[in-house]
């Protein structure tokens, strides 16, 4: 078995509000940033998984995502999985 890292995003959709997104881009322009606009906040995860081939580890992060890492109805995500020298 070979080890693999996955580095997994999970953003809201696009269409749907972001109250987090919203509060820290208004906090922008108190902050004397007024450029900053259009923030969206999500969630980054790193894990670890073994598998026989990269194939299987990406089939092992995908059903990750989906069972509970992201709520599809809410977020989308990514992910990248490199393998791990040993």
């Amino acid at each position: 078995m070979k080890k693999y890292r996955a580095s997994i995003d999970v953003m809201p959709h696009d269409n749907l509000l972001d109250p987090q997104g919203k509060a820290v881009s208004g906090a922008m322009g108190n902050l004397g940033l007024p450029e900053i606009t259009g923030v969206r906040i999500g969630k980054h995860i790193t894990l670890h998984v073994e598998a026989a081939d990269k194939k299987t580890a990406e089939a092992k992060v995908d059903e990750a995502c989906k069972k509970l890492l992201a709520n599809q109805i809410m977020e989308r995500y990514q992910f990248q999985v490199d393998e791990v020298a040993s």
